[in-house]
């Protein structure tokens, strides 16, 4: 029998040997919520020639909720089955049912799990498996390679300050760790913990669930405030989807046994957390390997400035939080962020306004729109200033005695040094008298940040691995030096080469609607060829 799961951690779900219906469900991110009444169909094959004498069917839920239903064929395996658990909604709760080999047809199937008629509460239903009892992990297996396939994880982040009852919006944690070893055939293995440093000092560790549907751990920031720290799953993707942009290393690495070193495969590292650039990562993999890496001074890399025209990256905001907003008529700081003649109004002559990015950008300018009324409410005196966590804050830009000269009056501002923050804070300290403080409208602007490959020493990271139950042995890696066939990026180079080739022998109706278009093009080219 091929492996039968379904997988609703994820969205979309991970379905093998599986075709599934439902009525009465909400997809939430990491499970189907089953309301009274509601089920779910999962239709699977058996071969025609399989004599199975005995099937287990495995169904994980989140937390313990309503009772569920277990049918096969039409025969029932279990009726108002209570899930134990302590109430919570985020703990895996697993039950495995005995299938008769009888009660499985050759050719098509069908299981239903159902939240009978009438029951309180949800059933929240995160997987499904069915296998022969003689290898009742082969559903398993599966889906976990399938899973580390998808080895580029997002995750939505979350802080909390110790005593604090408010969770405050985190910058997204990426993260990629593909270690390609020799001695596991290319096997990739899912972390189930990961701890790490920035070069600013700042520090986190975190656990992740099996499905890495989420985390829970801690962060510590530069100026040594410790907080909370949790995660849902916001995306995942198979490599080199979703490294576009981020610091991505790439080492060929060697173990080291008494002094003599030998070949150990590939490491990809990726992580990113919206703050200061990573130089040391730890972690252990499902299958109990533990590994930790310091990234050499050799091979951090140089930031650069930002050059080129700049873009308006006000689109990239994902949160703005206001000290002060008046909700009552709807004038609030998601106002903003619009493109309207709406406005942001604070009971307060002085306010502050935070805003969260999707990932760290190196703000070079921003602009700043007056309200349609009251030039005692506009802004005098602030400070815009950055921050990698949200707890320590450096200010790039400070202005006083600003005037506006009308109302919805745009004017800018440039940073002189531009740096790469995840959040950006502007601390309105003054206004021109008013007890109350108002903007329409808040602009970030940033320029192309050109890519720089670090530079390589003899050995660019060095630490140690050791695999469950067995002694560390030395572990260094050499960077592979970029670009790389397949990361992003290269295909759109020779897509680029490719339509500047039809330019040139006058094909413009095809490649390039206009004179912008052809310098897009050329452009693309460029930075291609100066990347390789």
């Amino acid at each position: 029998m091929e492996p039968v799961f379904a997988d609703f951690s994820t969205d979309p779900a991970q379905l093998s040997n599986a075709v599934v219906a439902h009525h009465r469900c909400g997809i939430a991110p990491s499970h189907l919520a089953l309301g009274a009444g509601g089920y779910i169909r999962l239709d699977f094959t058996v071969g025609e020639r399989e004599e199975i004498a005995e099937a287990v069917v495995v169904v994980t839920v989140v937390g313990a909720g309503a009772p569920m239903d277990v049918l096969l064929n039409g025969k029932a395996l279990a009726e108002e089955l209570a899930v134990p658990g302590d109430g919570g909604h985020g703990d895996p709760q697993v039950t495995v049912l005995s299938v008769p080999g009888e009660l499985l047809a050759a050719g098509d199937n069908l299981l239903e799990i159902r939240n009978p008629e009438g029951a309180q509460g949800l059933l929240r239903l995160r997987a499904v498996t069915v296998d022969p009892a003689h290898d009742r992990e082969r559903s398993e297996r599966a889906r976990a390679v399938r899973t580390a396939g998808r080895s580029v994880v997002a995750f939505t982040t979350e802080v909390r300050a110790p005593g604090s009852t408010a969770w405050q919006t985190g910058p997204r944690l990426l993260f990629h760790i593909d270690s390609i070893h020799s001695g596991h055939g290319g096997e990739r293995a899912v972390p189930a913990h990961l701890a790490w440093r920035g070069a600013d000092g700042s520090e986190a560790a975190i656990g992740l669930r099996a499905d890495l549907s989420g985390f829970q751990g801690y962060r510590t920031t530069a100026d040594g405030a410790v907080v909370e720290y949790r995660g849902t799953l916001a995306d995942r993707r198979a490599y080199p989807e979703g490294t576009a942009g981020a610091p991505l290393h790439r080492f060929s690495t060697e173990e080291g046994h008494d002094g003599a070193w030998s070949p150990s495969g590939e490491l990809r590292l990726l992580l990113d957390d919206g703050g200061a650039a990573v130089e040391r990562v730890s972690w252990t993999d499902r299958r109990g390997t533990t590994a930790s890496v310091v990234l050499s001074s050799a091979h951090k890399c140089v930031a650069a400035e930002p050059v080129g025209e700049l873009r308006d990256i006000t689109r990239t905001v994902v949160d703005v939080e206001a000290s002060d907003e008046f909700d009552l008529v709807g004038e609030v700081a998601d106002n903003l962020l619009t493109k309207s003649w709406s406005k942001w109004l604070a009971n307060d002559e002085t306010a502050e306004l935070d805003f969260t990015l999707e990932r760290p950008s190196a703000v070079a300018a921003y602009r700043l729109t007056s309200a349609n009324d009251a030039p005692e409410r506009d802004p005098q005196d602030w400070e815009l200033q950055g921050s990698h966590d949200g707890g320590h804050w450096t200010t790039v830009d400070s202005r006083t005695g600003e005037r506006f000269r009308q109302r919805h009056e745009t004017k800018e501002y440039s940073v002189a040094s531009p740096a790469s923050y995840a959040r950006y804070r502007l601390n309105i300290t003054c206004n021109h008298g008013s007890d109350q403080t108002q903007l329409s409208r808040v602009q970030f602007l940033a320029g192309e940040t050109p890519a720089t490959g670090p530079t390589h020493g003899a050995a660019d990271f060095t630490g140690y691995r050791a695999p469950r139950g067995g002694d560390p042995v030395g572990y260094r890696g050499t960077s592979v030096p970029g670009p790389w066939s397949d990361t992003p990026g290269q295909e759109e180079g020779k897509e680029a080469g490719q339509a500047l080739q039809k330019l040139l022998a006058g094909d413009l109706g095809e490649t390039a609607r206009g004179l912008d278009d052809a310098a897009r093009l050329i452009g693309k080219l460029a930075a291609y060829l100066k990347s390789s």
